[in-house]
Parts: C-alpha cells; sequence; structure tokens
C-alpha cells in the first residue's frame, strides 16, 4: 500500500518493506544466535560421553573386582599361576570340586566355570591387560595380586577412559 504526503510541495512515497542493510543484520544476529547455540549442545554432548566413559570404567572395574574376591575368597585352591612369585595372564582355582578360570579374551575378561563362560565387562569397556601373581608363603593361605587396565569404548574428546585397578585377594 502506497500513501502519498505532500509536504512543501514535494510528494514522497512511503513503501513498506526491509532494505537490504536490515536483512544483512538480521542475518549475522541470527548466525551468531545459532553459532552460540550448536557450541552449547557440542559441550553437553562432550560431558555427556564423558559421563559415560567415566561411568562405565567405574562399574565395570567395581564388579570385576567383587566378583575375583567373591571368588577367591571361597576357593579350595589356586591352581594357576601355580608357584609363589608367578605371574600368569590366567588364573585357575577350584571352587567346590569345579574349576574357575580367569582369562583374557578379544578385549573381554571372560570367566569359565567348565560349563559356561561369559565376559565380565560390558559392551563398553574393553580390558587391555590382565596378570594374576601368587602371593604370600609357603603352608600359609594362598593369595593373588590382580592387575587389570580397563578402557571405555566411548572416545571423548580428551581420548578413552583409562584405569588400571590393582588389587589383592586372599583365600579363607
Amino acid at each position: 500500500m502506497t500513501r502519498k504526503y505532500k509536504i512543501l510541495n514535494l510528494k514522497f512515497k512511503i513503501k513498506r518493506g526491509f532494505t537490504l542493510v536490515e536483512i544483512l543484520l538480521y542475518m549475522a544476529l541470527l548466525s551468531i544466535f545459532l553459532i552460540t547455540l550448536v557450541d552449547i549442545l557440542v559441550s553437553i554432548l562432550d560431558v555427556q560421553l564423558e559421563s559415560q566413559a567415566t561411568s562405565a570404567v567405574d562399574i565395570d572395574s567395581r564388579f570385576i573386582s567383587s566378583r575375583l574376591n567373591y571368588d577367591v575368597t571361597r576357593a579350595d585352591a589356586i591352581t594357576a599361576p601355580a608357584n609363589l612369585g608367578d605371574v600368569s595372564p590366567t588364573l585357575v582355582m577350584t571352587i567346590g570340586g569345579a574349576t574357575y578360570t580367569y582369562s583374557l579374551s578379544s578385549g573381554n575378561l571372560t570367566l569359565s566355570d567348565g560349563t559356561t563362560t561369559g565376559a565380565l565387562n560390558s559392551s563398553q569397556t574393553r580390558i587391555v591387560n590382565v596378570s594374576f601373581q601368587k602371593l604370600g608363603t609357603s603352608g600359609g593361605k594362598e593369595t593373588v595380586r590382580t592387575v587389570l587396565t580397563i578402557e571405555s569404548e566411548t572416545s571423548r574428546s580428551s581420548g578413552k577412559e583409562t584405569r588400571t585397578v590393582d588389587t589383592v585377594f586372599g583365600t579363607r
């Protein structure tokens, strides 16, 4: 709609709309807003990945330590590693006549009881290294030092979450 005004015998037409400068200004402000919003969302996702990685490593390391403690304390005999001071990637023990074997297989710490084999860590973590060392004194109670390195599968900006767990368990 066009309106005509007469001021001092001059005719002016006022047109409604946006100028090119106004449109560019709006686009610049919108771009700044969107860049800030995307940066916030990326930060939120990075914190979520870090939280997931840390949580997975923490939960799996606690579960594996608890399971090892449970089995070693009720073991009748530890057969591998065989001698005091020996270090082995496999832990074999006898519990109530059944043979339990802890070993590393394709990034998983597996437990086999002779009939079934299952991974002790979740799909969100992998075991990088595991070693079992027989400690104690001859004739005394058998003790096992366990060192395992667990790593998250979730990769975050600062790398994978890694934790080394070094514990000692003894038979009763």
